[in-house]
């Protein structure tokens, strides 16, 4: 199903009968990377999944966004369907989502769920600013004609270090706008409204999580009101997937689910 928020084309489907659940997926991710998490909550929930703006069907913001306007988006979304309050599901990218969407509009909210959740500044080693900086500086010599051309006359290719040293293959292949928004989200630290956040929470992490370390969880754990954290062995930033069935029961546990039938 597709609807129109502010003339971007928004890809949304729905599943099953019951009281309301919406999940958000994580960046680089759509509807379908929720896998058997999707059909076995429908079976007793009605739940909600889109494809954020710029991922799986959905099409991209007219401009890099960040958290606020990702949010901003979600709210007209559940307007627009008549969703009036729900359980809230976010892995990655869409627990930052989730955290902005609880602290801002509580009323909207009933139990959140954060899966491997993203939203803090990670702690930075020396070897991290290292490369950030010598990055920076290498870039402003390949954008300088006279220092790049004397460089590679003595073997040095500035533009071609620079291009390989530009993110990652993921952060490259993406459009421009995307990147934008990638840069803007990364670097916003959701920290401070965690605290704002009135609906209990249920924190889910894998131990192996190099993504959003289990450390993050210990973080919102302390600094969210209400909230409990579960850290599965053996799983990684994908934990709903690693170790699905502990994590169908542990979540089916905490919102009173009932099957159908």
């Amino acid at each position: 199903m597709f609807i129109d928020i502010d003339d971007i084309r928004i890809h949304y489907e729905s599943f099953g009968e019951g009281e309301p659940i919406l999940l958000l997926h994580g960046w680089g991710g759509q509807i379908e990377s929720w896998g058997p998490v999707i059909p076995s909550l429908a079976q007793g929930r009605k739940v909600y999944a889109l494809d954020f703006p710029g991922f799986g069907s959905s099409a991209q913001p007219p401009k890099p966004w960040d958290v606020m306007d990702y949010t901003a988006m979600l709210l007209r979304f559940m307007d627009q369907i008549g969703l009036e309050k729900t359980d809230v599901m976010g892995h990655s990218f869409g627990g930052r989502v989730t955290i902005l969407l609880s602290a801002t509009a509580p009323e909207r909210v009933g139990k959140v769920i954060l899966v491997d959740s993203a939203g803090l500044i990670p702690k930075r080693t020396w070897r991290y600013y290292f490369k950030v900086y010598s990055y920076k500086a290498l870039k402003r010599v390949a954008a300088c004609r006279p220092l790049a051309a004397l460089l590679k006359g003595v073997g040095v290719d500035a533009k071609k270090i620079v291009a390989k040293r530009g993110g990652s293959s993921d952060y490259r292949a993406l459009p421009e706008c995307m990147r934008a928004t990638f840069v803007k989200v990364v670097n916003q630290d959701l920290r401070p409204y965690l605290k704002q956040i009135k609906a209990s929470a249920l924190l889910i992490w894998g131990r192996n999580d190099t993504d959003a370390p289990v450390y993050f969880g210990e973080i919102m754990e302390k600094e969210i009101p209400d909230a409990g954290l579960v850290v599965l062995e053996n799983a990684g930033h994908f934990a709903y997937l690693d170790r699905f069935g502990d994590f169908d029961k542990i979540v089916k546990n905490y919102i009173h689910f009932e099957k159908r039938g």
